[in-house]
């Protein structure tokens, strides 16, 4: 990078912190620190869960994954303005009745000690894992573009949050939030309008091209459980994962918490459900539009160039350039039918069309062919070396063809954004471990202050140890597979605790502990043994659907044992 990406790069990242640190500063209750002084209005607060759950890798994998797939992943959020308004009718209300400064006090008032502390255990087991790879997968990345070590771009990034978080608590998480939302859409909108002005074809071809392939899916109607994105899918068990995450994750409900008033909150959620779609659109767009382009300009045979730069100093060297010379003409024959294509498009001959897509498509197999070779040879010359590049394409694309400065910008996007989830992550999970675990369980009677520390030392806590885990990330195998799963494995569970909480008023304490106990086997059973099956049953579901079955679940197992338990 130039130095005035350089520049732009890292003035962004200081100035936003160094924003959040002098809008917060000065003398706090815990109270102000966990809440925010109730000072929130909706438009903070819709900006603040946006910018919670948009993470780096939304930036990173996203246009990638549209690139690669098509746009269908935007059917994951067709669920969430429903979530969004069932979490404003019931989940705030009782919130803001008990006055509470996480959502799992609500549990303790509606059920017992214990059914708290489970569901707060299980919290901080999966979004403490989570903090440390919301680092460590965009660090891997991002130290592999610029050429830094590992751990120093996991230190950089931590350290940062971990300052101003822990120096202005809730407040300071919002406040540099805005800021964070404004550099993160700003500079994906520009990288998009770039993108469209640098194709050799008109809009409207590009639009022919990226629909002719098959990248303008957005819909799908048919029914798999195995598949993840759907209709289906989206407007089914994603709705439980967005009830659960919204709902129930204290990242999330921290953000609403401190809203000036009931109606803030409400209206900033209410927001957020219905600004999720374009975004996550607008992002996978600009990997469609990427996709284009690089059907008309010769993308890298792999998106990790270092990968490829290795094999040129490897004894495989000659292997890779006899790749990379069929690798040019197949793209060159393909180039030449996608303008054969356009032009029969334009001569209105559906004939011609059929004919040429089907021959893309066999150039499109060979391409993949010729990448999966190549995969191979980076794997003999380094076994250990990663091979999935679609998490590379768009900084690769905009490494090699953005002006300076716009792309210190892009690079200032994905710090955001790994800034921005990991701060509320840190700071959900002092305030969880002060309120539902320190205060209440080991030190009950203390002052105000002495729990304002803790929560600062909590929340410093969780940051180091977010970075080890992350700088010790690469030690564990299929480890970014796994936490993406986390959520999905412990969602459900703790959704179907405060379910039962809000509508199955008969139920008590016990009989909801055992649940969540069976509950929580009974999906760890069926992701272990997904494709396989056990004792003659065998099933193939996405990991979305464990959401659901995990709160239908503990419903039924709560009703049932409820009549066998006294409590």
């Amino acid at each position: 990078m130039s130095t005035l990406d350089w520049i732009v790069l890292f003035g962004t990242l200081v100035l936003i912190a160094g924003y959040g640190v002098y809008k917060t500063y000065g003398p706090k209750s815990l109270d102000s620190y966990l809440r925010g002084r109730n000072s929130m209005n909706w438009w903070t607060i819709g900006l603040s869960i946006m910018a919670t759950q948009a993470s780096a890798i939304t930036f990173l994998s996203t246009p990638g994954q549209a690139y690669q797939d098509g746009m269908r992943f935007i059917q994951f959020y067709f669920g969430l303005p429903i979530a969004m308004i069932i979490i404003s009718m019931v989940f705030i209300p009782m919130y803001y009745k008990l006055k509470v400064y996480t959502a799992y006090e609500y549990l303790e008032n509606r059920f017992d000690l214990k059914t708290r502390t489970l569901a707060a255990l299980l919290f901080i087991i999966q979004r403490g894992l989570a903090a440390g790879i919301t680092i460590y997968a965009p660090a891997i990345i991002l130290s592999t573009l610029l050429g830094w070590n590992l751990t120093v771009t996991n230190v950089l990034i931590g350290t940062v949050v971990i300052v101003y978080t822990v120096s202005g608590g809730t407040e300071a998480v919002s406040i540099t939030q805005k800021q964070q939302m404004a550099v993160m859409m700003g500079g994906m909108i520009l990288a998009g309008i770039i993108v469209i002005q640098m194709l050799p074809i008109s809009f409207q071809e590009a639009l022919h091209v990226a629909g002719k392939m098959d990248k303008l899916n957005v819909v799908n109607l048919e029914f798999d459980l195995a598949d993840r994105y759907n209709v289906w899918s989206g407007m089914t068990a994603a709705v439980f994962l967005f009830l659960s995450y919204f709902g129930t994750d204290q990242s999330q409900v921290q953000r609403y918490l401190s809203g000036q008033t009931l109606t803030q909150s409400r209206i900033g959620l209410i927001m957020n459900g219905f600004l999720k779609i374009p975004m996550q659109f607008i992002i996978l767009f600009i990997g469609v539009m990427v996709f284009v382009f690089y059907q008309f300009y010769q993308p890298p045979v792999v998106f990790n160039t270092v990968q490829t730069d290795n094999l040129r100093a490897s004894e495989y060297a000659g292997d890779f350039a006899e790749l990379e010379e069929a690798y040019t003409a197949n793209f060159d024959e393909s180039k030449a039918s996608y303008m054969e294509m356009l032009a029969a498009i334009d001569a209105k001959d559906q004939v011609k069309e059929n004919q040429i897509r089907a021959e893309l498509g066999e150039l499109k197999a060979q391409q993949t062919e010729i990448r999966d070779d190549v995969k191979s040879l980076i794997l003999l010359n380094d076994p250990l070396a990663e091979t999935r590049d679609t998490d590379y394409v768009f900084m690769r694309f905009v490494m090699d063809n953005l002006p300076q400065g716009i792309i210190g910008l892009l690079f200032a996007v994905i710090f955001s954004a790994a800034m921005s989830s990991t701060a509320s992550e840190l700071n959900a999970l002092g305030s969880t471990t002060t309120v539902d675990l320190y205060k209440r369980s080991v030190k009950k009677e203390a002052t105000d202050q002495h729990y304002l520390f803790s929560s600062k030392l909590f929340t410093a806590f969780w940051g180091l140890g977010a970075i080890l885990f992350a700088t010790y990330a690469s030690l564990f195998e299929n480890l970014i597979q796994a936490v993406n799963l986390l959520g999905s494995l412990f969602y459900g569970t703790i959704l179907g605790i405060f379910m039962v909480g809000f509508f199955m008023k008969w139920v008590k304490g016990r009989a909801v502990f055992i649940a969540a106990l069976l509950s929580e086997a009974l999906i760890l059973i069926i992701h272990f043994r997904n494709g396989e099956g056990l004792f003659g049953f065998h099933w193939d579901i996405g990991f979305l659907w464990y959401n659901a079955i995990g709160c239908l679940a503990l419903m039924l197992f709560a009703m049932i044992i409820q009549k066998f338990v006294k409590n």
